[in-house]
């Protein structure tokens, strides 16, 4: 049997066993649940939007720095790779990967971050809640329902990828600790058990670690080819000083962008096999026999080894340092900052001013309805269209040129 034709193992999600959707639907004759699943999420209009939103450079500061778009499928091509080595489903693992930044505001984290300050009052906001909330709700498409009707592996995948969200008594913990859950979560907790006080299923936790390892890969690769660092400023890190060397043994005097290319790609591979043979480990250990055997393990089997994870923080401690807080990217960032804030005290002083059908029905919301719903309709605008929008409001739009 050769590589890629391995049977799915015990603890595997099966599609065929799936718990459902909310709204029952016929299967597809053709696709398994999680393949529609795919589907329905690549034909969205918010994982068509992903190509306008940030990952750390605005997008018009060059053709070739990740978007949210360009980002997920590569987490997505990580992910499938994970689940494939792990004989878990590739479908679900894609899928999820997919899915996971559908809920992400315009220019990246600061837009998040001040998101969350505006809706502080109202619950705060919370990106992996308000994708669970696209794809529950704001996607209006169908004719029998709102949102996407995804799987129930899927939706809990998606909502706690990173681990559980509850104790074993109903409380939330994690970054939610001594707080609420947010508010698109605990609604839709309420219409559906998402067993949030488990951990997700391997298919999620590959596509979990994924997504760091892709976010640590490019953004070394997008930082270098924006200048904000050289390559040799990267053997401060021993983990990069290590693959340099590496590289530089085997091709003496090779061309800059070949050799920036050749450390990325060994990043990604010596993470990836690593969360392999860890996640291998893991799994024999506990002998799992079901899917659900690996959301009762009381830990995360799908992740770094203890060394690697030591790696990897001090990548990202780098990336901080040089990237993140770069003068440049701060400057551009307290400008992006300014254009999320305007928008929202703007339409919350005056919410007709949002085009329809945002602004239908707004004399009937409380206070707390009309800010989601201007959380909604900003979070969902490309970096382009805010800053389009802020023009059309205001008359000292920043230059982020």
């Amino acid at each position: 049997m050769g590589f890629g034709a391995q049977t799915r193992a015990v603890y595997a999600e099966n599609p065929r066993l799936s718990k459902g959707r909310l709204f029952p639907e016929t299967e597809s004759p053709t696709r398994t649940p999680f393949q529609r699943d795919r589907d329905r999420i690549i034909h969205s209009s918010a994982f068509r939007r992903l190509k306008h939103k940030t990952q750390v450079f605005v997008y018009h500061e060059g053709d070739h720095f990740r978007t949210r778009l360009t980002h997920t499928i590569e987490v997505s091509q990580i992910a499938r790779s994970l689940a494939r080595a792990l004989r878990l489903d590739e479908d679900l693992a894609e899928c999820l990967a997919l899915a996971h930044d559908l809920g992400h505001t315009p220019f990246g984290h600061e837009g998040e971050d001040v998101m969350h300050e505006c809706m502080a009052p109202f619950d705060g906001f919370d990106h992996n809640a308000q994708s669970l909330r696209v794809v529950t709700h704001l996607e209006q498409r169908y004719a029998e329902f709102d949102g996407l009707n995804l799987a129930w592996e899927t939706l809990e995948g998606l909502v706690k990828h990173n681990g559980p969200l509850l104790d074993s008594d109903g409380n939330p913990i994690g970054k939610f600790k001594g707080g609420r859950l947010p508010f698109a979560i605990s609604e839709y907790a309420d219409k559906q058990d998402l067993l949030l006080d488990t951990w997700p299923d391997g298919e999620a936790q590959a596509a979990a670690i994924a997504d760091d390892i892709a976010y640590d890969a490019h953004d070394l690769d997008d930082g270098l080819r924006a200048g904000l660092f050289a390559v040799e400023d990267m053997r401060e890190v021993p983990f990069l000083a290590d693959i340099l060397v590496d590289v530089d043994r085997k091709y003496p005097g090779l061309e800059e962008s070949r050799r920036i290319h050749e450390i990325v790609r060994r990043s990604i591979t010596r993470m990836v096999e690593d969360v392999i043979r860890e996640a291998v480990g893991n799994i024999s250990e506990l002998d799992p026999q079901s899917a659900n055997d690996i959301r009762m393990a009381g830990r995360g089997l799908v992740g770094f080894s203890d060394e690697m994870a030591l790696a990897e923080k001090e990548v990202k401690r780098f990336l901080f340092a040089r990237v993140y807080r770069h003068a440049d990217v701060l400057a551009v960032r307290k400008l992006v900052a300014r254009i999320v804030k305007d928008l929202f005290r703007k339409y919350q002083s005056d919410p007709e001013l949002m085009p329809h059908p945002w602004n239908v029905g707004l004399g009937s919301l409380g206070d707390t309805e009309t800010a989601r719903r201007i959380c909604d309709y900003i979070a969902g605008m490309t970096d382009r269209y805010a800053i389009e929008e802020h023009r059309r409001l205001f008359d000292d739009t920043p230059d982020l040129g």
